[in-house]
């Protein structure tokens, strides 16, 4: 990789070992004639690396530390540096006057789609990855994580928040290249794959680590955006003498909007406050900012860390909207259009600030050229030098000649000239399967051509709030961006394929399956309890892989087993691998359990659980364990 410095360079590791290497060569001459000289050679290797292991991890000598930020819903304008007339951000308006920030930088317009990005520099779909359920939240395991390759490169790899790319082996996160994980499962915590009970306060998350790589669940104490802060900074305070890369995904302030009262107060009962408790949650996440930027800075790590902030979609709550492609009718949203889900502006514009004193990454500079989340991975691997394989370059481009760039221009060579955004499936999963065009945007510097059900062409210069359609004005600007999206389909398209959880996978011999990752053909399955506690009478496929053959013992509920509730059916039926078996379900009983002998390889599993008339709805949670071989 071409890569340029971003400032003058200090002395590195090399560069001191050059500056050793008299000294120590004199020392070695002093010895006594007596000393064998395979000895003097010992002593002077010894001298080595004693003064290079002993160099500290605080400047440019050593390889930049990483804290990437990203919190979940919170849009563009949700911050005071942004114009926000009402919400207080002092920590964040602190490091957007410190940062280069990008103001013309895209994501996903919902959660998952945009950290398959990140964690991979590929378009989402490509990944495998590209909608919140359904069985499309996992990444195919062939997608090397932007984990893995800082781990290879002899980084520390931390991840301590919102996951939300699979909830079962092989796509947990401490299968995909995290060393030291806290992490809650599902979209959301509260949400049916997540652990029973949990409300943001006092819950248990689930822990991994070199040592424990099944994970075990933790009860943690306190509310959900400060363990994550807390969990960052112990991190960090462990590894400060090594190179770490530390992934910090809130899911703060996605819904429920759960915060302690003293957050939200200061925005109840404004008139222009769409919701107070939004706001408090962002408030909270901001005072967090302050904490682990002045633990940084007191460790002597800030100016060798690269710091990221960023968010994953458009804002959820801080505006009032009409559905999801309006501008606010109450509310800031720094002037655009559309909100989380939009593929209009709004849905998918969010903030890039990257802070980097070694790298020369301070003083509050904007760079207003296109850029994208599938950027950041190899930006990251141009900044610290990790190597990205050849076999598998990423749809994403390093932003490094911009940041190096002066402020009066951009680089004439610069490789990107639009990207693409689509929302595959459409709101609530009604345009499954996915196909082309349908809720997309082709975005240039200038041009936004939106397809949100129909087509519109934007002058995003003249007109950032997306108000007048100008395509009957421009139809060659239209018929040019139709054609830039067709080789990103072509990309994309052949990997919108099934992506299968493992059975029986010795990294997590009990498979706890959810409803939540149901693929359904359209729609969405039941993925909460405000759903599941109807009973509906729905079923669908979980896409899986018999990791071994073997005995398998599956047991089928419509709770979790902590809640303890019995299950209302009166008949079950499971079919897997060419197998259907059937069990009549006892009053009371806590679960229904089926042992079946599964041959290893691709299969679907469906449950079925019927009630008194004949109508079946499936087992929305349901456990499958490798017992042993074939009885």
């Amino acid at each position: 990789m071409n890569r340029r410095p971003l400032s003058n360079p200090s002395p590195s590791r090399q560069s001191w070992i050059a500056v050793l290497e008299a000294p120590i060569r004199s020392y070695r001459e002093s010895l006594p004639r007596s000393v064998p000289p395979s000895l003097k050679i010992l002593f002077g290797i010894g001298l080595t690396l004693a003064f290079t292991i002993g160099m500290p991890n605080t400047g440019a000598a050593s390889p930049p530390n990483v804290i990437l930020l990203m919190t979940d819903d919170q849009g563009y304008g949700d911050m005071g540096c942004h114009g926000n007339p009402i919400l207080k951000t002092p920590e964040l308006d602190r490091l957007y006057a410190d940062s280069i920030r990008f103001t013309n930088f895209h994501v996903s317009p919902f959660c998952t789609p945009t950290r398959a990005a990140l964690m991979t520099g590929n378009h989402p779909a490509y990944t495998g990855a590209y909608r919140t359920s359904s069985g499309r939240t996992m990444m195919h395991p062939d997608e090397k994580t932007i984990a893995n390759m800082f781990a290879d490169a002899g980084y520390v790899t931390g991840m301590f928040g919102k996951w939300h790319l699979g909830d079962n082996a092989p796509h947990r996160p401490q299968d995909r290249g995290f060393q030291h994980v806290l992490w809650h499962k599902a979209g959301g915590v509260g949400q049916a794959p997540d652990y029973w009970g949990n409300d943001y306060f006092d819950d248990t998350y689930e822990r991994a680590s070199p040592e424990d790589r099944q994970g075990t669940p933790v009860a943690v104490e306190g509310y959900c955006t400060d363990v994550w802060f807390r969990e960052a900074i112990q991190f960090i305070e462990r590894n400060q003498e090594r190179p770490f890369f530390l992934y910090l995904p809130t899911n703060a302030p996605h819904g429920p909007y759960h915060v302690a009262e003293k957050w939200a107060a200061p925005y109840q009962g404004n008139p222009e406050v769409a919701n107070p408790n939004f706001y408090g949650m962002i408030a909270n996440i901001d005072f967090n900012v302050g904490l682990l930027r002045e633990r940084v800075d007191q460790l002597g790590l800030a100016k060798n860390t690269i710091f990221i902030f960023m968010t994953d979609n458009g804002t959820s709550a801080g505006a009032k909207f009409r559905g999801l492609d309006s501008t606010p009718i109450k509310g800031y949203n720094a002037g655009m259009r559309g909100k989380k889900s939009s593929v209009y502006d709004g849905g998918h514009r969010v903030p890039f600030f990257i802070h980097w004193p070694n790298g020369g990454l301070t003083g509050g500079k904007d760079i207003d050229t296109l850029a994208a989340h599938i950027d950041v991975l190899p930006t990251l691997a141009d900044l610290c030098e990790v190597e990205i394989s050849d076999q598998s370059p990423p749809d994403g481009v390093s932003l490094e000649p911009l940041l190096a760039q002066p402020i009066d221009g951009s680089p004439k060579a610069w490789p990107r000239k639009h990207h693409v955004v689509q929302y595959h499936g459409g709101p609530y999963g009604k345009a499954l399967p996915a196909g082309p065009y349908a809720f997309s945007v082709v975005m240039t510097d200038r041009w936004r051509l939106v397809n949100s059900g129909e087509e519109f062409l934007y002058d995003i210069n003249a007109d950032p709030a997306q108000q007048h359609d100008v395509s009957e004005e421009h139809p060659e600007v239209v018929e040019q961006l139709r054609e830039l999206y067709n080789p990103f389909w072509r990309r994309v398209s052949p990997r919108m394929t099934p992506v299968r959880i493992d059975l029986g996978n010795p990294a997590e011999n009990l498979t706890r399956l959810s409803s939540q990752d149901w693929r359904m053909k359209s729609g969405n399955p039941p993925w909460n309890f405000g759903s599941i506690k109807r009973l509906p009478k729905v079923t669908g496929p979980w896409m899986v892989n018999v990791k071994q053959a073997g005995h398998y013992r599956v047991t089928l509920r419509q709770w979790p087993a902590e809640a303890k509730k019995p299950v209302i059916a009166e008949r079950a039926k499971i079919s897997i691998a060419g197998l259907e078996r059937e069990s009549k379900v006892s009053p009371g009983s806590l679960g229904v359990t089926f042992d079946v002998d599964l041959p290893a390889g691709p299969t679907e599993l469906i449950t079925y659980l019927y009630d008194r008339q004949g109508n079946a709805g499936g087992a929305y949670f349901t456990d499958v364990e490798w017992i042993g071989g074939e009885q």
